[in-house]
Parts: C-alpha cells; structure tokens; sequence
C-alpha cells in the first residue's frame, strides 16, 4: 500500500480508482526542488569560475602568443 492510497484528495481514475497523476502538493513540492537544484547548480557554475579566474589571476596575460 503506497501513501498515495491514503491520501484522500488523490485524483482517481473514474473506471478503476487509480491514481491520475500527481497531486496538487506533489507538483508543488517537485517545483520547489526543481528551483532548489537550479540555483545549487548556479551557485557552484559561478563558484568554478571565480576560483579559476582568480587562480589565473594575472598569469593570462604573461602567456606567449
């Protein structure tokens, strides 16, 4: 038995009972960790490039062309 057999404001297929899909709070709760791992993955794209450019520093430009 799953939770979503407890949950009483699951939508039901109308012939056999069977869950539809998600539920309201279900999609709400996705969207909130889909919006969390979005701004993780930002963090950590900006994260790599502040540390490579400031361990680069001035050594760009000393490169022979």
């Amino acid at each position: 038995m799953s939770e979503r057999d407890d949950d009483p404001q699951a939508v039901e297929h109308p012939q056999d009972g069977a869950p539809i899909g998600p539920s309201p709070e279900e999609f709400r709760a996705r969207r909130g960790r889909n919006v969390a791992l979005a701004i993780g993955l930002v963090v950590f794209a900006v994260l790599v490039f502040l540390v490579t450019v400031v361990r680069l520093g001035a050594n760009v430009l000393d490169r022979p062309l």
